[in-house]
């Protein structure tokens, strides 16, 4: 009987499903949306309207293919001039100029006129075919691109015969083995103006550039892909001096590690109320506090704990510049500048409506990514519910909150909050490990800051509201508040 059911088990059992071959784009998080790259030694169709990135996607697919991989490539264009196209990508750190010359990359300019076009039923694309495949052997080219379609195309009217001659130059393509992005415009209720090429193409993807409310996002979707699986949200995409980047959405799993390493608040104080030992490396800190509280004096400390280790630490300021963070810190004592000077402590300054939420993402993400701190502050993340909805706010940091943590970055959050405490940051409450509120009280003729921690996962910590000051020497936190009749504000 058990050899029964093992036979009739080897039966049923499917073979393993090989999975599809890939060229790896080189394109910072693209890759990761499409498992590993576009289908190698098929055709994908990038469309999208006007300024949506499509030129610069399929020439930094190329280019990072040369550097990155080792695969020759050829770029075909009906619009722009080899010197046009060398120029645009220059202040992007391509030089296409020695990559020619080192026969790496070939760059043809093709001038098609329309009215040259014959759509008799004799026009084909031989004349075409010859001058690609002399191209793709001169360098051995493993990749190309066509850059646009509507000019290759521009006087057909026949859907028949367009199509027809899109399936050849799709076929020809894949005889010659080589992974290929074309380039084709957005039409009206259709991904192209044909409304046919996304029918002949492996691979489909989208490129978008919407304005709302006068702020600009690009988002890419991959409408398409044959033979694998893929991310089929909207993605977000920053076009800046590096190229391309695109932020994957955060992964459902909740599988971040979790260290029991402890790391100083700055404040030793601070540091015995939470257990004596300060925060948990890799957690999430909230710190939360009415105008005038002493929230970015905490967060500088905690900078400034973290650089005196050695480590690095990013800050993200949305309502000063580094110049007044610096001249302010150094009021209590803190001298930030040198570990700027030592290449420790990074300070990004920029209005939160100079992007959309999204783009603010990418740009965090792309700023991680590139100096690999330990430590992120954002001071504060109240500036983004002005920018946008507080519900796209919240849904913007949860999706951070969890890429730092499956980065280990320890994250520390810094809110502004209205006289409740809890009417800010209650939609990322429960991703917050240790919070900590700032208010000030009524005492006699004086106000008085005072300190008290909301909750800190994990760790024995202080129940006591704590009076805190600022001095020339920094936070200090001399005893517990006086519990008389102070009022909160």
């Amino acid at each position: 009987m058990a050899s029964l059911n093992k036979a009739r088990s080897s039966q049923l059992r499917k073979p393993p499903v090989e999975s599809l071959p890939k060229a790896p784009t080189g394109i910072a998080g693209l890759d990761e949306i499409i498992l590993g790259g576009l289908p190698q030694g098929r055709p994908t169709l990038i469309c999208g309207g006007a300024g949506s990135g499509k030129t610069l996607f399929a020439m930094e697919f190329l280019l990072r293919g040369v550097l990155q991989f080792d695969e020759p490539g050829v770029f075909m264009a009906f619009e722009e001039t080899e010197q046009d196209l060398a120029q645009n990508v220059r202040s992007l750190g391509f030089d296409v100029e020695d990559l020619v010359a080192k026969k790496k990359l070939a760059v043809d300019y093709v001038r098609v006129e329309r009215s040259e076009i014959d759509e008799t039923g004799e026009y084909d694309l031989e004349g075409l075919f010859v001058r690609l495949g002399a191209a793709i052997d001169e360098v051995g080219a493993k990749r190309v691109v066509l850059d646009t379609l509507e000019s290759l195309f521009s006087g057909f009217s026949n859907p028949a015969l367009l199509r027809a001659e899109l399936r050849r130059l799709f076929r020809w393509l894949k005889d010659r083995g080589v992974t290929a992005v074309i380039t084709g415009e957005r039409g009206e209720g259709a991904l192209t103006r044909q409304g046919l090429e996304e029918y002949v193409s492996d691979c489909v993807i989208l490129l978008d550039h919407r304005v709302v409310d006068q702020v600009s996002t690009r988002r890419l979707r991959i409408v398409k892909y044959r033979g694998t699986s893929h991310g089929t949200n909207e993605y977000p995409f920053l076009i800046d001096e590096q190229g391309i980047s695109v932020l994957p959405l955060t992964s459902v799993r909740l599988d971040h590690p979790a260290s029991e390493e402890r790391i100083s608040s700055g404040v030793p104080a601070l540091d015995a109320m939470l257990g004596g030992k300060g925060y948990f490396r890799g957690s999430s800190i909230m710190i939360s506090g009415t105008a005038g509280t002493g929230k970015s004096s905490m967060a500088a400390h905690f900078a400034h704990a973290t650089c005196l280790r050695g480590e690095r630490c990013l800050l993200f300021a949305f309502e000063e510049s580094p110049a007044q963070i610096l001249r302010n810190m150094r009021s209590i004592g803190l001298d930030l500048q040198r570990w700027i000077a030592k290449g420790l402590l990074r300070i990004e300054s920029s209005r939160p409506t100079l992007f959309g939420l999204e783009m603010h993402l990418v740009h965090i993400h792309k700023h991680v990514k590139h100096f690999d701190p330990q430590v992120v502050i954002i001071d504060p993340i109240s500036n983004f519910s002005a920018s946008d909805s507080l519900a796209q706010a919240e849904a913007m940091l949860v999706r951070l909150i969890d890429f730092l943590k499956t980065q280990g970055v320890t994250a520390m959050l810094v809110s502004l909050t209205p006289n409740t405490r809890e009417a800010q940051g209650s939609g990322i409450s429960s991703l917050i490990d240790t919070w900590l509120s700032l208010h000030d009280i009524e005492v006699g003729a004086e106000h008085r800051r005072v300190l008290h921690v909301l909750k800190s996962r994990g760790m024995q910590h202080s129940n006591q509201v704590r009076e805190f000051l600022l001095t020339s020497k920094g936070i200090t936190l001399p005893d517990a508040a006086p519990p008389g009749r102070g009022k909160k504000r």
